[in-house]
């Protein structure tokens, strides 16, 4: 199958180095798809991920007897972990839980985020210095960082935490564009 690296053999460190980026890219997407429950995403990737790295491996054992090909492996490894995390906060797969804490008016907040169909609900608590409003909110992962643009405009000294979530079920989410609703008349 990899006849050509006979005759070329200054490509084997090439492919093994882009072998291993694509690889561990495809593992760490996938370590992210099983954390939060998608199983029918996870074996599919997996599936990619280990057919590229059997053939990168075959590679290495069969061909590569020098340091550069090691170096190779190694160094695609490293990128992969890079190009994986960079990839994974593009695409911002997920549920957080936004935890907002206010020393200001936590009513007006949770309207302003009733009104762009952001469920949000709020308690009164008592902090270090002072009575606090505490606002939490479940969105994607994608629309944090619009709302961390909304929280600051609110209040400058605004503290919040965010943590993951891996389900939901039921509350006020706005409905997911799909591809389709593009093109339904109506719309």
């Amino acid at each position: 199958m990899f006849d050509f690296l006979d005759v070329y053999p200054w490509l084997l460190p090439f492919m093994i180095f882009f072998g291993r980026i694509c690889d561990v890219t495809l593992g760490t997407l996938r370590i992210i798809f099983v954390s939060k429950g998608e199983k029918y995403k996870a074996p599919l990737i997996g599936f990619f991920e280990v057919f590229i790295w059997i053939m990168i491996i075959s590679q290495v054992l069969a061909r590569a007897n020098d340091l550069l090909s090691y170096i190779s492996y190694a160094g695609g490894y490293a990128s992969g972990n890079y190009v994986g995390i960079l990839i994974e906060k593009r695409i911002a797969y997920g549920i957080v839980l936004c935890r907002i804490y206010t020393q200001k008016n936590g009513k007006d907040l949770v309207q302003t985020l009733n009104r762009l169909n952001i469920g949000a609900t709020m308690t009164r608590g008592i902090g270090s210095t002072n009575e606090v409003d505490i606002i939490e909110t479940v969105v994607e992962r994608k629309v944090m960082k619009r709302l961390e643009r909304l929280l600051t405009a609110f209040d400058s000294n605004i503290f919040y935490v965010v943590e993951d979530v891996r389900t939901r079920k039921n509350g006020i989410f706005p409905k997911r564009k799909t591809i389709l609703s593009r093109w339904r008349v109506g719309k």
